[in-house]
C-alpha cells in the first residue's frame, strides 16, 4: 500500500456526494435496500468511492438479505483495516479504506463459508467496476 490519503473535509465535499460525504467521512449509513449496489449481480470490482483502491471483488459478494452490499472477503486483507466501534450503545467491527481512512461498513461473524465473515458495506463508499 502506498502513501496514506489525506484531505480536508472541504476538499472531500468537493470530490463526492451529499451522501458518499457522509458516509465516508462522517460514519454515517445509508438506509437498507436503498444503495445502488446492495442487490448488483454483475462481475467486476468494487473500488473506494475515495481514493480508488481496489475492495471487494463480485465473487465474493452474495445476498445476505440485510439491503447492503455483503461480502465474506476483501479483494486484500492490506486494503482494508478494522477497528473497535462503540457507537449506538454497542460494539462492532468498523471496516475501513487502508489508503483514504474511508468508512466503508462493518464487519461480522455472521457470514458464509469460508470465512464466516460478512463484510456488511454502504453502496455510498463504493464505485463498481465491470468485469471487461
Amino acid at each position: 500500500m502506498s502513501t496514506k490519503i489525506e484531505k480536508t473535509d472541504a476538499e472531500w465535499r468537493g470530490e463526492l456526494t451529499d451522501d458518499e460525504f457522509a458516509v465516508t467521512r462522517k460514519k454515517g449509513t445509508e438506509r437498507a435496500f436503498t444503495g445502488r449496489y446492495w442487490n448488483n449481480h454483475d462481475a467486476g470490482v468494487y473500488r473506494c468511492v475515495c481514493c480508488g483502491t481496489t475492495l471487494f471483488r463480485s465473487g465474493e459478494k452474495f445476498d445476505s438479505g440485510t439491503g447492503w452490499p455483503s461480502f465474506y472477503a476483501p479483494a486484500a486483507e492490506e486494503n482494508v483495516s478494522t477497528e473497535t466501534d462503540t457507537t449506538l450503545g454497542m460494539k462492532r467491527v468498523e471496516v475501513m479504506c487502508s489508503k483514504c481512512d474511508a468508512h466503508l461498513g462493518h464487519v461480522f461473524e455472521d457470514g458464509p463459508a469460508p470465512t464466516g465473515l460478512r463484510y456488511c458495506i454502504n453502496s455510498a463508499s463504493l464505485r463498481f467496476k465491470p468485469e471487461e
